[in-house]
Parts: C-alpha cells; sequence; structure tokens
C-alpha cells in the first residue's frame, strides 16, 4: 500500500485531518496577532512591536516545557481518540475567548489565548504521534509520518497566508478573523469525532500531577536507554535546523534580492516545498521499512546545501526590488529558491524515518511518554536556536555565515550521532547495498 493509500483509509485519514487542522489554526491566529500586534496594539502597549512578537513567541513555547511530561502521561493512560476530542473542544472554548480578545483588542487576553493554544498542542503531540503505531502497520509507518510531518509544513505556511489575509480584512472589524478561526476549530473537531478507538496504552499508570516532578521523571525514562537519546537528540537537533534556517530567510532574502513581503514568502515556500519533497521521498528510499540510517546521507545533504546558501554570498540587492512578477527571471532568486527547496526536502529525509523509529522503538506501554519528552527538548532547542542566532548576530556575522557555521555544525553533528549509534552506519551499508541490487544493470542483481 502507498502511503497516499492512507488518506483513504479510516485509521488515518481522520487523525491527518484533525492534525492539520489543528497545525493550520494555531497558525492562522498565531499570525493574525502578529499583525493586530504590529500595527494595532505596540503603540498602546507601549513596548516596540519586535518586543512583542518575541514575546508571543515564548509564550506559545512555553506550554511545551510546562505540560509535556503530564500530557504523555494521560496519552498512555487513558483512550487516546477520546482524549483528542477532548483536546479539540478545547481548542473552540480557546478559539470563542481568542474571538473575544479580538473584539476587545484586549492584549493581556489575547496572550492568555496564546498561552492556552500552545498548551493544547502540547497536549495534542503526544496523541498524534503515540496514536499512529496503534493505527497503522509497521510498514506503514514511515509513510504515515511523512504524511503528517508534509501537513504540518503546509499548515505553517498556509496558516501564515490565511492570518495575513483575514488579519487585513479584519483591519475594521475582527469578525473575519474569528470567523476563520473558529470554523478551522470546529470542523477539527468533526474530523476528531471520526478517529478510531485507540485503548490505552497503560492503564495501571498513576498520573503525577506535579508538573516539575512528573516532567524530571519522563526525561529520566527517556534518558534511559542508550538508543533512546540519540533519536531524541538527532530529532530535536532538526528542529534546532529548521528554526535557525527559518529564521535567517526573510533577512537574507532582502540582503541578497532586495525582496519585498510576497518574495520573502515565497523563499519560505520553498522550504515548505522541500519538506514535501522530502516526505514523499521517504517511503520510496526506505522501500516501507523503518530506517532511521537515511538521516546519514539527508544531514550531508543538509550541510551542502547550507553551504551552498553562503556560496551565493550576499552581494549587493539590486535597486529594483524582487517581487512575485519577475522573482524567476533573476538568477540569485532562481539559485536560493531551489537551494532552500533541496534543503528541506533533505530536512524531511532526515527527520521523518527518526521520527518512525522512535516510535518503532518505545515500549508501547510508555510511548506517549517518550514523545513528550521529545516534545519537552525540541522545545528546549527550538529556544536554544533563537539563543544561538542572537549571540552570531551580535558578534556582527553576516547571515550567509550563519548558514556556513550552521551546516558545519550539523556535520559534527551527524558524526557524533553515527559514533554514538553504529547501527546508523551498518544499516546504510545496507540499504546501499540493496539499492545497488535493485537498480537495472546492476552487477549485484
Amino acid at each position: 500500500m502507498s502511503q497516499f493509500s492512507l488518506l483513504y483509509t479510516r485509521r488515518f485519514w481522520p487523525l491527518f485531518l484533525t492534525q492539520f487542522l489543528g497545525a493550520l489554526n494555531d497558525n492562522v491566529f498565531r499570525f493574525a496577532l502578529v499583525i493586530f500586534v504590529t500595527f494595532h496594539v505596540s503603540m498602546q502597549a507601549g513596548l516596540p512591536a519586535n518586543m512583542l512578537v518575541v514575546l508571543s513567541g515564548g509564550i506559545f513555547i512555553l506550554p511545551f516545557f510546562l505540560f509535556s511530561a503530564l500530557a504523555g502521561q494521560l496519552a498512555d493512560r487513558y483512550e487516546k481518540a477520546w482524549l483528542i476530542r477532548r483536546t479539540k473542544l478545547l481548542e473552540i472554548g480557546v478559539m470563542c475567548l481568542g474571538a473575544i480578545g479580538f473584539y476587545l483588542q484586549n492584549m493581556p487576553l489575547l496572550l492568555l489565548v496564546l498561552f492556552l493554544m500552545g498548551t493544547q498542542s502540547a497536549f495534542f503531540g503526544p496523541l498524534k504521534y503515540g496514536i499512529l503505531p496503534q493505527h497503522l502497520t509497521p510498514p506503514e509507518l514511515t509513510g504515515g509520518n511523512a504524511l503528517i510531518q508534509m501537513a504540518t509544513y503546509i499548515a505553517i505556511l498556509g496558516g501564515a497566508a490565511i492570518g495575513g489575509v483575514l488579519a487585513a480584512a479584519s483591519s475594521e472589524n475582527p469578525l473575519p478573523t474569528v470567523a476563520g478561526v473558529l470554523g478551522v476549530a470546529l470542523l477539527g473537531y468533526w474530523s476528531a469525532c471520526r478517529v478510531p478507538p485507540a485503548p490505552a496504552s497503560d492503564e495501571s499508570l498513576q498520573v503525577d500531577w506535579r508538573l516539575h516532578r512528573a516532567t524530571w521523571a519522563v526525561l529520566r525514562e527517556a534518558l534511559a536507554e542508550r538508543s533512546n537519546r540519540v533519536l531524541l537528540f538527532t530529532i530535536s537537533w532538526f528542529w534546532f535546523l529548521g528554526a535557525t534556517f527559518l529564521s535567517l530567510v526573510p533577512g537574507y532574502g532582502k540582503a541578497l534580492l532586495n525582496a519585498d513581503e510576497q518574495a520573502v514568502t515565497l523563499l519560505n515556500a520553498a522550504f515548505t516545498v522541500g519538506i514535501g519533497a522530502g516526505s514523499l521521498a521517504c517511503e520510496r528510499l526506505s522501500r516501507g521499512r523503518i530506517e532511521p540510517a537515511l538521516m546519514l546521507p539527508a544531514a550531508l545533504g543538509i550541510s551542502i546545501c547550507g553551504a551552498g546558501v553562503f556560496l551565493l554570498g550576499t552581494p549587493l540587492a539590486p535597486e529594483e526590488p524582487t517581487t512575485l512578477t519577475n522573482f524567476f527571471q533573476r538568477e540569485a532568486a532562481r539559485a536560493i529558491f531551489f537551494t532552500l527547496v533541496a534543503l528541506g526536502a533533505c530536512g524531511a529525509l532526515y527527520v521523518v524515518p527518526l521520527t518512525a523509529a522512535l516510535q518503532a522503538a518505545a515500549a508501547p506501554d510508555r510511548r506517549a511518554r517518550i514523545i513528550g519528552a521529545l516534545n519537552i527538548f525540541n522545545a528546549l532547542f527550538m529556544v536554544a536556536s533563537a539563543v544561538y542566532t542572537a549571540l552570531l548576530l551580535q558578534f556582527g556575522l553576516s547571515l550567509s555565515a550563519i548558514f556556513l557555521i550552521t551546516a558545519g555544525l550539523n556535520l559534527l553533528v551527524m558524526l557524533v550521532a553515527a559514533h554514538a549509534e553504529p547501527a546508523f552506519w551498518q544499516r546504510l551499508r545496507a540499504r546501499l547495498g540493496a539499492w545497488a541490487a535493485e537498480t537495472p544493470g546492476s552487477p549485484h542483481r
């Protein structure tokens, strides 16, 4: 069965649609809030718009540190489809609060809504990744994760675009934004009601509601096994890379191309197109197997692409802005676009097999708690990315130099991971041999 065939099965499509709509709503609301903050609230609050935007990003990530451990416990303890429906009901309630916040133009209330949205997402993460191995067979797991990954990035890009459109339409009346986020939340609940049941993994589990103790316990449990440690670190490293590269793209596009807002959006779309293409290639390259060794050539590809961005340089931007109309007429624009497509494709080939491997390796009775620990590490690495990028910029490094340094760090991480998990090399050699044997005209055939 191809991965697209999963979209026609009851055991996959409701979950796929539910998580897509959830990610879409997160980004529609966040981007609408950023526009609202930038153009309407910053002067009232007495703070620079950039400060409020950074604050909103931190508020959204904070719940992943606070609640991921508890979310993992609950996902292991109770029936997952029931919990998914409860999280979607929470989303509807949160969007109702958001509607009130937009109508009142109340910034503290809107930031509370953003925190609650992050909380809802933190609880949904262990559910969606914990339920996949219960509904999919091992040969389907890589393809299912690839579709989830592809849909998530499409939702991020689409949510930013829709959020901007709704915010512009809501400059005088917030009804378009309110109707949009509430409509998506209701549709998400409708799809969640169609997710098939997934029995509790450990009904005897005693949920620890003390957040700090639960967090340390889940982290200790997740890090107890070497294979889990390697997978957790390498997956979280992907989120470090993604956060770093995506934060650099707008400024780099401006410096290299004199790109306007729409052209920068197109550059971000290039990364998403690459993620989609790489996700679709995962199942074909792994031949339906769970193959974490793909991370080695994928990581090498990420570093080559990062170095390629550096080699494109940062010449003086043209006086005439780069727009959607003239974008592909400019050689530098075409070069950076396709480099970012390749970067995204390598990123998908890197993270999708690793995620499937972590799901398969985790014991079924504590799989959701392992995913909860992963979410904590992902959030930590994204925060580290922001600090890392800010420090390099503070030292006066150019954006292209940061791409090169990050590409070098990625090579180092690849070597450390391969040393910590020698099975990566062994499986890669076996996979290369299998590909050679399957190639027409190969002497191995």
